[in-house]
């Protein structure tokens, strides 16, 4: 699997220097189907620079079935149907949450209003959840929220995992939201009800900026 340049807007981070060439190596190694398709690794970093972050919500690593992953976080391609049970929790939080959630599980326009759609691991295996979860992508997430701690945002750390990164973000500025996961083991512990996309907006607008349209493309 060959890799395109880093974005330019993150190019500057620690992770693309040994770090990304373990990572590189690795990848080339892989004699398995790697999601999601080459040109679409970098597709959150892509969309959504430092400058423009808003919110950063932090899932573990792309959809495993072919088709699925795009490259952001949760969201899936246009066509997907049925939408993963995880995006349909998330969708049933926001449908109770502001009366309304997207007709399509592409969440790009999520990523053009500033909301960083970010995998701790930007690779799986086809059929193999988590088989990338210790390529060494993790050190790039840990450096993405170092840099992100330099103004207020609002971090959405969605179960153990994602909460296991916290150390990384610094300053008490931000906005923290920690709930469990909305995969369907654990969402009815505490997700559902969490309101996320209300309260994020309510801070965003305490601080001065415009909320985030999270239902209409």
């Amino acid at each position: 699997m060959i890799l395109p340049a880093p974005p330019p807007a993150w190019s500057h981070l620690p992770f693309f220097g040994d770090a990304y060439q373990q990572v590189l190596a690795r990848l080339e190694a892989e004699t398995r189907q790697v999601l999601p398709a080459s040109d679409r690794v970098f597709a959150a970093l892509e969309a959504t620079k430092p400058s423009t972050t808003r919110v950063i919500i932090l899932g573990q690593d792309p959809y495993p079935t072919p088709g699925h992953a795009h490259g952001l976080a949760f969201s899936v391609t246009p066509e997907t149907r049925p939408l993963p049970r995880s995006l349909r929790n998330i969708f049933n939080e926001l449908q109770d949450d502001l009366g309304m959630s997207p007709t399509s599980g592409n969440l790009q326009f999520w990523a053009d209003q500033g909301v960083l759609l970010l995998n701790t691991a930007l690779t799986v295996v086809a059929g193999s959840a988590g088989a990338h979860a210790k390529l060494g992508w993790e050190k790039l997430t840990e450096d993405i929220l170092a840099e992100l701690s330099d103004q207020p945002r609002a971090f959405w750390l969605w179960g153990r995992h994602a909460q296991g990164f916290e150390n990384a973000i610094s300053g008490s500025q931000h906005l923290i939201l920690r709930s469990p996961h909305p995969s369907p083991l654990s969402a009815r512990r505490g997700f559902f009800g969490s309101r996320p996309f209300s309260r994020t907006n309510t801070w965003l607008k305490n601080l001065g900026h415009t909320s985030i349209n999270w239902t209409l493309p």
